[in-house]
């Protein structure tokens, strides 16, 4: 049984040696430019996709606080996409035209984590990603079949939902645990008063395919811990979910020293049927309009399992039977069996409670400690199809491959440097590829050309294909991916490659005779077209490009991209306006504003569209009050 942990204080120094000592000679490079060694070349070749080739899988890696997500091709690791999701975008308009704009919900900017598949029976589906917001407490769902993000949802109560958004077997439910405690609706309470008016609200969110909107089915007023990465059950523990806690010492100031004092934190256990079957009868209060269950009166489907100090998550083996957590300051990944829990539950085998929440008896429940030599700071564990995990060591800058059955070190290989994650191919699914990792470092010293003092993140390519490791791939990542996942490209199947043209939408107009403009009262409405190389905005009038106003017109322009090609995109962006938004094939937008600067002020098409595109413009003209 583990007995020793690692002080904060020396696992900083640990990670500064190790960083000050391993280099890019470490990893088998090759130190002089234009060179390569036999190795680099079958590297090389491992990850080569030619051109005019596509990759077998998407890796979709979270974009952190530039509140986006990034879309990679596996195994070449080319970035292909940026996905606007919690923040503007310049690039493509995203959160200037009307529908992205209130999506946004007037944030300018996001924490985007903990990226996951919808799933079908514990397969990844290939029909939506869902996405946390840690800095402003949303949840997004992004459809692939646009690659766009569909519908964002500020939840209440949950605040920094950083432990991801963490979906059951069938897309059941999403569950958004807390990063931080505070009172309910965030309403003040001083710290001295911690322990009774604060809570860990865990929120459950449904995602409605017919209407594309997410909703709030009911929360959790969990204990005023911190909450940290967490996993849903698989086969016979799909009615299960587990989620890793910190800070049980109830720390309200100075947590790298006050949040380390005990000896263990816990693994919440829960039956999310058996928590919505209780909101179906009705055991719950109404908090702020809000369905809330306290795990106090329930006497049910909650429990706590002890775990090593402050895990950075769990993760949920892929035949549903076992749940693997790693204390940050302790050198041993934890192996706890379903069965083994489900068994101490029915014969209560407990050693108390915890704010009214039995604590299971960790021995009851621990099937084994797996501590490889030397390995220090498990992260994040993963997956392959032959029964064997891969753990991300923070400290030791590694990953580390161990059998889950026997918890025999396979293989180890370092990376470049500090691992936070990692994602296997399918890692999170039933049914693992055992193909590919990306490790996701946090550190880059060394990788790259200097860009300054900001140096980008590190994503590393590794082939498990045979019995040993390989790292045949390295490719910077700016900013930071907190979480990824892979997939199988042929499970995202057919995005559309044109909108198809949509005859309700009256906002929308399909030919060159139909754009016009009409004036309500101090309302004018703008019914336009974009086709190479033109705008139509009133197809009756001797000047089709032109859009007239007065001072202080409520101001609504309508624009479809009527040219249905692929890959055909037309942008609008007004000088001196700051309005900018980019129509896709098929598609219409709107974007709405107030004139309310006189003067003249072109307009143009921001994306080159055709050899005439500079020709792709026109003028809005506001007249003055006066």
């Amino acid at each position: 049984m583990l007995k020793k942990y690692i002080s904060p204080a020396i696992c900083g120094i640990l990670s500064g040696l190790l960083a000050a000592t391993l280099s890019f000679a470490d990893f088998g490079g090759s130190s002089a430019p234009g060179t390569a060694s036999a190795s680099d070349a079958i590297n090389a070749q491992a990850s080569y996709v030619p051109f005019g080739q596509k990759d077998s899988y998407y890796l979709f890696a979270s974009g952190g606080h530039s509140g986006q997500l990034y879309v990679y091709g596996i195994p070449s690791m080319r970035k292909i996409r940026t996905i606007p999701v919690f923040s503007p975008d310049t690039a493509s308009g995203y959160g200037f035209d009307d529908k992205t704009k209130k999506m946004l919900g007037g944030y300018t900017w996001g924490d985007l984590h903990h990226p996951a598949f919808s799933e079908t029976n514990g397969e990844y589906n290939g029909k939506y990603v869902f996405a946390s917001d840690v800095a402003n407490n949303r949840i997004a769902v992004v459809d692939l079949k646009t690659f766009t993000t569909e519908d964002i949802l500020q939840t209440p109560n949950t605040v920094g939902p950083h432990c991801a958004a963490f979906v059951t077997q069938n897309s059941e439910y999403v569950f958004l645990p807390t990063r931080f405690s505070a009172p309910v609706g965030q309403q003040y309470a001083p710290l001295d008063d911690f322990d009774s008016k604060y809570k860990g609200v865990m929120s459950a969110i449904q995602f409605n395919e017919q209407t594309k909107k997410l909703e709030l089915a009911y929360q959790v007023a969990l204990p005023p811990w911190s909450y940290d990465l967490s996993d849903a059950g698989k086969k016979e523990s799909g009615d299960w979910a587990v989620l890793t806690t910190y800070n049980t010492e109830e720390a309200t100031t100075n947590l790298e020293i006050s949040a380390s004092q005990k000896d263990r934190d816990y693994i919440v256990l829960f039956n999310w049927k058996e928590l919505a079957q209780d909101v179906k009868e009705g055991k719950y209060d109404m908090v702020d309009g809000v369905k809330m269950i306290d795990p106090a009166k329930l006497q049910s489907g909650i429990y706590l399992v002890p775990v090593a100090k402050s895990p950075h998550g769990v993760d949920v083996s892929p035949d549903g039977k076992y749940f693997i957590a790693s204390g940050k300051l302790a050198p041993a990944m934890t192996v706890f069996s379903f069965a083994k829990a489900f068994d101490a539950i029915k014969n209560q085998k407990f050693t108390g409670k915890d704010h009214g929440i039995p604590v299971l008896d960790y021995n009851s429940v621990m099937e084994r400690e797996v501590n490889p030599e030397n390995a220090l700071g498990p992260l994040h564990t993963m997956f392959d199809d032959q029964g064997n995990a891969y753990t991300a060591m923070f400290i030791s800058s590694e990953i580390v491959k161990w059998n889950i059955a026997t918890g025999e070190t396979l293989d180890r290989i370092p990376v470049q440097y500090a691992p936070g994650h990692l994602a296997t191919a399918e890692g999170d699914s039933v049914s693992p590829d055992g193909k590919w990792l990306v490790s996701l470092n946090k550190l880059s010293k060394d990788n790259f050309l200097s860009v300054g003092p900001s140096h980008p993140e590190t994503l590393q390519l590794i082939d498990l294909s045979g019995s040993k490791m390989k790292l045949v791939q390295t490719v910077p990542s700016d900013p930071e991916p907190h979480y990824a996942q892979i997939i199988k490209a042929d499970k995202i199947k057919n995005p559309i490659n044109v909108y198809p043209k949509d005859p309700n939408n009256q906002d929308a107009v399909w030919d060159t005779n139909s754009p016009h403009i009409e004036r309500h009262g101090n309302e004018v409405d703008v019914y336009g077209v974009a086709l190479r190389s033109k705008f139509i905005m009133d197809a009756k009038s001797k000047r089709p490009d032109l859009i007239q106003v007065k001072q202080g017109d409520k101001v609504v322009i309508h624009l479809t991209n009527i040219d249905l090609d692929e890959d055909i995109t037309h942008g609008f962006g007004i000088n001196n306006y700051d309005i900018n938004m980019e129509v896709q094939p098929g598609e219409t937008k709107t974007v709405t504003f107030i004139a309310d600067k006189p003067g003249t002020f072109p307009f143009y098409c921001t994306n080159f569209c055709s050899a005439l595109h500079q020709e792709m413009s026109g003028y809005l003209l506001v007249e003055p009050k006066s």
